[in-house]
């Protein structure tokens, strides 16, 4: 049984040294949590569970404290695939929910299993999901300064492979901020997050350049055509390097190999395997 988890990149993590902390011990207990709740779960029950972990931290941006978009609202997207049953679900700008991973979780079992917008919202209602207001007064002062140096990249994921040697890999996202309404991110694609009975990969960093590299989908291949997990996130991301793409992985194979890389510093991470590593 292994688990691995990322937080995004976070620019003030380099400076900061009070938020790192704090970002280092938030990531060690979930991955703690995650791996507590793998011993008796499966790889996508512990997927969605961890990340739910992830989008209730408001030091993240997923769910509680995502970022504000440019029209002053919250619209989040998350995303789920069971690499046992190659099953892919998601919603896309959601609004006013607290852990969109869920919602995705719910759609697993549909035949219609990405939805977006005001169907995901509708959606998530009719299944009980309540209003709930992702906004922290951080993300407000944020919004409404346009600190630009202040605003963190990336989202949240996780990648589990159980007892039962399944793998799932879920992700969740607030977006970058400021986006023009109705841009859609790599999360609830499988640009972002994809997983098979070979390998699971999690992504973060810039959406368009992940979509543009196809970066999930592609290692997954990789290392379902006999490609060591390392070796096939190395080639993945230096593909990106013509356009000087930005993103960074997590992922785990089916032989048990866990891996972690970004393109640019720094991609915070925590994994769990004989014992919890976390960025440093």
């Amino acid at each position: 049984m292994k688990l691995i988890i990322h937080g995004g990149f976070f620019s003030e993590s380099q400076t900061n040294q009070e938020i790192k902390k704090a970002k280092q011990e938030a990531l060690a207990e979930i991955v703690k949590l995650g791996y507590k709740h793998l011993q008796s779960h499966t790889a996508v029950e512990t997927v969605v569970y961890t990340v739910s972990l992830l989008e209730d931290c408001d030091l993240f941006n997923a769910g509680t404290g995502s970022q504000i978009q440019s029209d002053g609202r919250i619209r989040l997207s998350a995303s789920l695939m069971d690499g046992k049953t190659m099953r892919f679900s998601g919603v896309i700008n959601i609004e006013e929910v607290k852990n969109p991973i869920c919602i995705a979780e719910k759609l697993l079992g549909y035949d219609d299993r990405v939805l977006s917008g005001k169907g995901a919202q509708n959606f998530a209602r009719e299944n009980g999901f309540d209003y709930y207001n992702p906004e922290t007064p951080q993300r407000r002062k944020e919004y409404e300064q346009k600190l630009s140096d202040s605003i963190r990249l990336g989202t949240v994921g996780c990648v589990a492979l159980d007892i039962l040697g399944n793998l799932a890999a879920a992700t969740s996202t607030g977006g970058k901020g400021f986006e023009i309404p109705g841009r859609v991110s790599d999360s609830a694609t499988t640009a972002g997050n994809y997983a098979n009975a070979f390998g699971a990969i999690s992504c973060t960093g810039v959406g368009e350049d992940i979509v543009s590299g196809a970066v999930a989908s592609s290692i997954v291949i990789r290392v379902t055509d006999g490609m060591p997990l390392g070796l096939a996130v190395e080639k993945t991301l230096n593909e990106l390097k013509p356009f000087e793409g930005f993103a960074g992985v997590v992922g785990i194979s089916a032989r048990g190999e866990l891996y972690h890389a970004d393109t640019h510093p720094y991609m915070v991470w925590a994994s769990f395997d004989d014992k919890i590593e976390v960025f440093s």
